[in-house]
């Protein structure tokens, strides 16, 4: 079963190797932590809050592009966790003649939820990633800018 999610936060999260950025979901009544690069958390941060950037990013050229030739990101998934290693979809449209033509592109997590938060689509996990990654709410603790980091 799938769960729609929500982007709650972009922060730092505790690894084996120290602390690494990671964005948030909450979803299922649950926060998954899902760990990305330095530059994606920036990326993905500065679109939640609505900041523009100098030049477009590469996520902010893909919409674009997809755009510009008639396609629209419907939905990204996060949908699969094997070895520690989160996997998504991202799930695009185009009409041609009228008539919907249906895409689903293997995706990086960080690059799945970067277009979402671009393009305000929804967003979903599923049960077994919940199930596997999910940690309760009181885990993440918010600093006072609101930026979530894991307890330790």
């Amino acid at each position: 079963m799938e769960h729609e999610a929500e982007v709650v936060g972009v922060g730092a999260g505790s690894a084996p190797s120290g602390d690494v950025p990671a964005v948030i979901l909450s979803a299922r009544g649950e926060y998954v932590p899902i760990f990305v690069s330095g530059d994606q958390a920036q990326s993905i941060g500065m679109a939640l809050e609505g900041e523009p950037f100098d030049r477009p990013l590469t996520h902010d050229l893909l919409v674009e592009i997809l755009t510009e030739f008639g396609g629209a990101i419907d939905r990204v998934r996060v949908d699969d966790l094997r070895d520690g290693t989160f996997y998504a979809k991202v799930d695009a449209e185009r009409y041609d003649d009228g008539e919907p033509e249906r895409f689903v592109f293997d995706a990086r997590p960080s690059d799945a939820l970067a277009l979402a938060v671009r393009v305000d689509c929804p967003i979903v996990v599923t049960d077994a990633v919940i199930d596997e990654a999910g940690r309760p709410p009181d885990s993440i603790r918010f600093s006072g800018d609101g930026d979530p980091s894991e307890e330790r």
